[in-house]
C-alpha cells in the first residue's frame, strides 16, 4: 500500500516541504506521497488522532506545534526530550508515535557547510526562544559551541532556555540590540520576515559588527528584511534554505532509512526562490 506523509502547521501554505520530499521519493523510487495540512492550534489533538486513523506513516511539525504536540506522542527520542520540541513524528509498526527533532542538527550542518567548522569559540546570540530556537541551542551545545546567549520578547522564556542548556546569558530584545556588537554569530529563529508574517524585524541590527555571521532560519523569502539589513552593514549572511533541506533530509531518513541528495536540493530550492545563499 502506498505510504503517505505530511507537514502540519499554521500557517502552512508557504512550505516547500511537500515539493522537496515528493522529489526525494521520486528520485529514490519510493512509492509514497507528502502533503501539507493547515492545522490551527485548537485542532491539534483532533489532527493527530486523524493522522493516525487515516494511516499516515509520519509527519513533520512546524510553527506553532513543535512543543504542544509532545503530550500527544507516545515517546520522544533523547534529543527531542532534551530540547523540549519535536519537528518529526514517526508512526511505528505498532501504531505508536515517536517524536524526534532534526531542526538543530540541520541548522548546524548548514552553518558549518556555508561558513566552516572553526566557529565553536565565537559568542552566539539566538533571537527567539520557541521550538526552533531550543532545537538549535541544544544542537550547538552538543556540537561543542561554547558561548550561547538568548534574547526574546519574553525574557522568562530566554531564561528557561539558557538554564536548560547551561548557556551564558538571557537578554531582553532591547538589551540584545544595545550589546549586539559583542556577538559574532547571530541566529534569528522567529517567524519575523516570513511571507505570511505581519512582523518584518524581530529587533534592530544597528549595532551589528561587519565581522559577524548573521543567520535567519526563514527560507522564504531568501532575503528577509533581517538579512537585508545585516548585508547592508557588511555582515556575512546565511538564509534558512540549508537548514530547511538538512532537517528535512534527517526526517526523510527517519521514515525511509534512505539518504537524499541535499546539495542538489539546496541548489534547486534556491533557484526556485530566486537566488543563492546571501553574501556568504
Amino acid at each position: 500500500m502506498k505510504k503517505w506523509y505530511a507537514v502540519i502547521g499554521d500557517p502552512i501554505s508557504h512550505s516547500m516541504s511537500p515539493s522537496m520530499h515528493s522529489k526525494w521519493f521520486a528520485d529514490l523510487s519510493i512509492d509514497a506521497t507528502y502533503i501539507p495540512l493547515h492545522i490551527k492550534r485548537d485542532r491539534l489533538v483532533n489532527a493527530v488522532q486523524s493522522l493516525k486513523c487515516l494511516g499516515a506513516s509520519g509527519w513533520n511539525v512546524t510553527i506553532p506545534h513543535k512543543e504542544t504536540i509532545i503530550p500527544l506522542l507516545d515517546r520522544l527520542d533523547s534529543t527531542a526530550a532534551m530540547m523540549g520540541a519535536v519537528n518529526t513524528v514517526v508512526v511505528e509498526e505498532d501504531g505508536s508515535l515517536t517524536g524526534y527533532n532534526t531542526d538543530g542538527i540541520g541548522f548546524v550542518n548548514s552553518l558549518e557547510e556555508a561558513m566552516g567548522t572553526n566557529l565553536k569559540e565565537l559568542p552566539i546570540l539566538i533571537i527567539g526562544a520557541g521550538g526552533a530556537a531550543r532545537g538549535i541551542a541544544f544542537a550547538l551545545k552538543t556540537q561543542g559551541y561554547k558561548s550561547i546567549s538568548c534574547a526574546n520578547r519574553t525574557i522568562e522564556s530566554s531564561k528557561r532556555l539558557i538554564n536548560d542548556i547551561e548557556g551564558d546569558r538571557a537578554l531582553s530584545l532591547s538589551q540584545a540590540e544595545s550589546e549586539l556588537a559583542q556577538f559574532l554569530i547571530i541566529i534569528q529563529t522567529t517567524p519575523a520576515g516570513m511571507k505570511t508574517s505581519e512582523v518584518d524585524m524581530p529587533m534592530s541590527l544597528e549595532n551589528v559588527t561587519s565581522s559577524a555571521i548573521v543567520a535567519d532560519i526563514v527560507y522564504n523569502p531568501l532575503l528577509t528584511p533581517f538579512l537585508a539589513e545585516a548585508k547592508d552593514r557588511g555582515a556575512r549572511c546565511l538564509n534558512g534554505v540549508g537548514m530547511f533541506v538538512h532537517q528535512g533530509a534527517f526526517s526523510f531518513q527517519k521514515w525511509t532509512n534512505r539518504k537524499p541528495d541535499t546539495k542538489q536540493t539546496i541548489e534547486q530550492v534556491e533557484q526556485t526562490l530566486g537566488g543563492p545563499h546571501v553574501n556568504r
